[in-house]
């Protein structure tokens, strides 16, 4: 079974959202509700104990009146005090019943009882008994009444308990929902960031090696629809971009050879021209046929690099990896141009860490004999180039510099552009193709690495290149 999961990039982020929200928005609620009850309860029981302590004062204040009224009547037996006591009872007794709807109903019966075995010995006891008994039947009457104020004080103080009780649930309740939502936000936004932020990261990459040229690779984004969609255009854009430069390189290589059959002709002409084959030259003669001559020859160069460019591009989109030994590669490339370095005076710095690499070990030697070649041009005699490997986390870097006059930085955005020229003069024996160091951009741009140039650790140039120890993975850009 499929899980179901919003499609779009949209949908995904409003799914996001509303997981994140709507639990917090439910713990928001609910502890305002909690809050709001606990307010009323505390107002309520404000309310009850205010109007508790008052009643309770009220019933000590008529148990006084009566008891006055009662001792007034034993003594002086005079009707009127009679009436003021049974007046205070009835007083007594509308309080009790207030009381009573928030006291504890058998102590409110003691006490009720209590007050008519008062009225009951008042009104049907003579009056000399009622004067011994009549402080016994008081006494009695406060001391149910105490004890139903204490009740009464008690059932306050449980419900102020109750009350504190449920607050510190909900104190406890809150807590742990936020401990809980705090580690689901967490696994949200991690879903979220798995299916989202990884194809961005993908379409990040693959538009990153459009731009570096870099079209070998087939673009795949996997996730939300839109992200998906645009994958496809991606890859419907790479592969325009790749018919482009194979169409492009077909027709360098074509026009490379119509041109080479009628740059031969004018080669042989001049050649015969200067040679006398059409008869004797006079000196302006010779100098214009020489003129001739030179120019055909650089033409012929040209198409030679244009042929030269076209195809190490194509090479450059298929790499063959394989395992080797990097100081073994450096040692053919420094084997193949030994004699060079000698016939200049250069001497070479050669710190190479034994290490094996994986890669496609034509390429990069090309790399190297090209950017070896290059710090020859612009060494001077007796210079020194220097060319250091080593390690570095999962990166294997590689350092060539020399002692030559470096690169100036108004040349730096274009030295490693295909064809380009600076005024610096390249002077030596050794002939250049004018590709070198674009073949090299395009070697190591294979090979998943960067070529940059650094400044501040040798005088002259230092190039260095940054190559993935762990070979980069051909497939697609998986999301």
């Amino acid at each position: 079974m499929a899980i179901l999961r919003p499609r779009s990039l949209s949908g995904l982020l409003s799914a996001t959202v509303l997981l994140i929200v709507l639990p917090l928005m439910a713990a928001v609620v609910y502890g305002a509700i909690q809050l709001r009850q606990l307010s009323r309860t505390s107002d309520v029981l404000v309310r009850d104990s205010i109007a508790l302590t008052q009643q309770t004062q009220v019933l000590f204040q008529n148990i006084a009146a009566m008891e006055r009224a009662a001792s007034l009547y034993s003594v002086l037996d005079d009707p009127r005090l009679a009436n003021a006591f049974d007046a205070n009872h009835r007083a007594f007794g509308r309080t009790l019943a207030l009381l009573a709807a928030a006291a504890p109903a058998i102590q409110a019966g003691r006490v009720r009882a209590a007050g008519e075995a008062v009225s009951t010995m008042v009104h049907f006891t003579t009056q000399k008994d009622r004067q011994g008994a009549l402080v016994d039947r008081f006494n009695v009457l406060s001391s149910e009444a105490d004890a139903l104020a204490d009740q009464t004080r008690e059932g306050i103080d449980q419900r102020l308990l109750d009350a504190e009780r449920q607050a510190g649930a909900t104190q406890r309740w809150l807590l742990w929902a936020v401990m809980a939502l705090v580690p689901c936000s967490i696994a949200v936004i991690t879903i979220f960031a798995f299916f989202v932020l990884r194809p961005l990261g993908a379409i990040d990459r693959a538009i990153s090696d459009l731009g570096r040229g870099a079209f070998s690779h087939p673009i795949s984004i996997k996730g939300p629809a839109d992200l998906a969609k645009l994958g496809r255009q991606l890859e419907w854009l790479r592969t325009r971009f790749l018919e482009i430069a194979v169409e492009r390189n077909r027709f360098l290589r074509h026009m490379s050879h119509e041109l080479k059959t009628p740059l031969a002709n004018i080669r042989e002409g001049t050649d015969l021209l200067i040679d006398g084959a059409v008869g004797p030259l006079d000196e302006n003669q010779r100098e214009v046929a020489a003129i001739l001559r030179e120019n055909a020859l650089r033409l012929q160069q040209l198409i030679e690099n244009l042929l030269s460019f076209s195809a190490w591009q194509s090479q450059s989109m298929i790499v063959e990896r394989s395992q080797f030994s990097l100081s073994s590669l450096v040692g053919t490339v420094v084997d193949s141009q030994r004699l060079a370095l000698a016939a200049r005076g250069l001497t070479l710095d050669l710190q190479v860490a034994d290490m094996h690499m994986v890669g496609d070990r034509a390429k990069l030697k090309l790399v190297l004999d090209n950017l070896l070649s290059n710090s020859m041009k612009f060494t001077p005699h007796g210079g020194t180039i220097h060319l250091h490997a080593y390690p570095a986390g999962k990166m294997t870097i590689i350092d060539l510099a020399d002692s030559g006059p470096g690169i100036p930085l108004e040349e730096r955005d274009k030295v490693f552009e295909a064809f380009y020229s600076g005024p610096t003069p390249q002077g030596g024996p050794l002939k250049g193709t004018g590709i070198g160091l674009s073949v090299v951009r395009e070697f190591v741009q294979a090979h998943g690495g960067t070529v940059q140039i650094v400044d501040g650790e040798f005088p002259g140039a230092h190039l260095r290149i940054r190559l993935p120890a762990e070979p980069r993975k051909n497939p697609k850009h998986a999301a």
